[in-house]
């Protein structure tokens, strides 16, 4: 299976091996759907919480006496009943929410989305994804030449650390860059376009086709 390469100017230069078991497989729209909410679900940060009535303040004298004062009976000013006791059922930050999956789920739902992109046209394949200087109008320029002006939203796939691009393409909307042994299905779905330097697809081959 082959893809077209370009480079830095926008040009074809060439094609490009792709391997079929990651980027031509057959795709179940049940199975990305279940790795989208787990990874959703594992993402979410439990903030809200509520005191309950042994972690409030005070409390440990008995209001007045059981009887013989007119009022209701009352243990503790802790209580729910009270103004500033705890709160009956509220939401804690120590439920868990987090959801598991299986490993070959997850790698089998990248391929599905690496495949859709190839079929739809949305992966584009450069050589040598390199800037000399961590400016945005560098990176913005490639991206012209690349997308003819129109840039959609792109996600840049890089096989190993560049600052230069990292920083330099941070300034853009809807341009995010991630390292090719990061990549996962939310990202690549939140974007249209998988902009992705050659030496990647050897990373992606490496880090997800043995799982």
């Amino acid at each position: 299976m082959k893809t077209d390469l370009y480079n830095l100017q926008g040009e074809k230069t060439g094609t490009i091996e792709l391997p079929e078991k990651i980027f031509n497989i057959k795709i179940n729209e049940d199975v990305i759907y279940q790795v989208v909410n787990v990874q959703i679900t594992n993402s979410r940060q439990n903030l809200a919480h509520t005191k309950n009535r042994s972690d409030v303040k005070g409390g440990g004298k008995k209001p007045w006496r059981q009887k013989g004062t007119g009022r209701a009976r009352h243990g503790s000013i802790r209580s729910p009943l009270w103004r500033g006791g705890g709160i009956t059922f509220g939401p804690r930050n120590e439920e868990d929410f987090s959801k598991k999956i299986n490993k070959k789920i997850k790698q089998k739902a990248l391929f599905m989305v690496l495949t859709s992109k190839v079929r739809d046209k949305e992966l584009i394949v450069v050589d040598n994804l390199m800037i000399s200087e961590p400016k945005t109008k560098l990176i913005s320029k490639i991206l012209s030449n690349i997308f003819n002006k129109k840039q959609d939203s792109i996600l840049i796939t890089i096989p190993q650390k560049n600052e230069n691009i990292a920083i330099a393409s941070r300034n853009i909307n809807n341009v995010k860059t991630i390292l090719a042994d990061s990549l996962n299905v939310l990202d690549l779905l939140s974007f249209r376009y998988l902009l992705l330097d050659k030496e990647s697809i050897k990373v992606i081959e490496k880090t997800y086709g043995n799982i």
